[in-house]
């Protein structure tokens, strides 16, 4: 009889609350940019020009903040410059380096000309803006789905929820924005983004359906590693079926209109919901995904530390959302934005 056995060395986890923060504000950052290149061309009678403010304030607080929390991630923040000075161009994490500070350079350009009031500078950024926003989508799902070690991780499923779920949380921060900004108080303009949430709310819906399909008829190794999880752990049973609650009652407020669209309540509640489901997606998927053994059973406990790698670095990063938004409106109510005589802009 011949006997093997496998030692596990100990290792800190590979992605930290960090990671979880910053892949919801860059995509965060992406869904506005996209709705603030959207509103840029659209008429000024259409509801997309009208929330260009929100859309504008949302991508300047999500294009600041993400940056800080990626520099966090890196455990030693001083060293982001080893991405230039050692390029490695089959990384997708080294090729993101380059394509962060292009979109981030972007996304304040658009912020500045809409602010000054320069609405043909804001259309031609704007274009340029987009372009950038699909490579930071490209890069963010690349770098989770080319981990073939977790099957739940390298799928092509991945980069869609994780667009999808980002631009329904931007969606869901617009609907909180309109509480404070002047061109929130438009019901037409709630009324799109309800729209807009509906659609993606049904898009995820469609893509997980598709998912479960696939995976039953095709017995694809993500779908088998998922249900192996749903069987034995009762934690992740439990996590699925709080999801599939909160997305139905996110569901059926958005096809009822009718009962939030004029409580700020109800708004602000089903805003929260949005972005709590986006943020609580990346959290399973970054942190959940890594408790997972690659060889064995069982489930490795991940337990919070409360310092900077943990719990603080989590609120900490909020607070600077919080910060910085008061800042933002307190500088629009100090200095607001110009607008040209033949302008769709709408002030903030």
């Amino acid at each position: 009889m011949q006997i093997i056995e496998l030692l596990t060395p100990h290792y800190e986890s590979a992605w930290l609350p960090w990671a979880v923060q910053y892949f919801f504000l860059v995509g965060m950052a992406t869904g506005a940019a996209l709705l603030a290149s959207w509103g840029t061309w659209a008429p000024a009678h259409r509801a997309a020009a009208k929330a260009l403010p929100i859309a504008i304030i949302l991508l300047a607080v999500t294009g600041i903040a993400a940056p800080v929390s990626l520099l966090a991630d890196l455990h030693q923040p001083a060293r982001f410059w080893h991405f230039y000075a050692h390029f490695t161009p089959w990384s997708w994490m080294s090729v993101g380096a380059l394509l962060l500070p292009v979109f981030v350079g972007l996304s304040m350009a658009l912020c500045a000309a809409w602010w000054l009031g320069k609405h043909q500078w804001m259309r031609l950024i704007a274009i340029g803006l987009v372009i950038s926003t699909l490579t930071i989508v490209a890069y963010t799902g690349a770098e989770i789905a080319v981990v073939r070690a977790r099957p739940l991780w390298s799928n092509p499923w991945v980069p869609v929820n994780l667009a999808l779920t980002a631009w329904l949380a931007a969606v869901g921060a617009m609907l909180i924005l309109t509480l404070w900004v002047p061109a929130g108080r438009n019901v037409e303009v709630r009324a799109w983004l309800g729209k807009l949430g509906l659609f993606l709310s049904l898009a995820l819906l469609a893509v997980a359906c598709i998912w479960m399909g696939s995976g039953m008829a095709l017995k694809t190794p993500s779908f088998q590693s998922a249900m192996r999880l749903y069987d034995l752990f009762p934690v992740w049973r439990i996590s699925l079926w709080l999801s599939v609650i909160l997305g139905a009652i996110v569901l059926y407020l958005w096809f009822k209109p009718q009962t939030w669209l004029h409580s700020r309540g109800l708004t602000v509640a089903l805003g929260v919901a949005a972005c709590a489901a986006a943020w609580g997606f990346r959290w399973a998927l970054f942190m959940g995904v890594q408790g997972v053994p690659k060889y064995g059973a069982g489930l490795y406990v991940y337990h919070m530390p409360l310092g900077g790698d943990g719990l603080m670095g989590v609120l900490g990063v909020f607070g600077l959302c919080i910060a910085l938004l008061t800042l933002v409106l307190w500088a629009l109510e100090l200095w607001p934005s110009r607008r040209e005589p033949s302008s769709p802009l709408a002030a903030a």
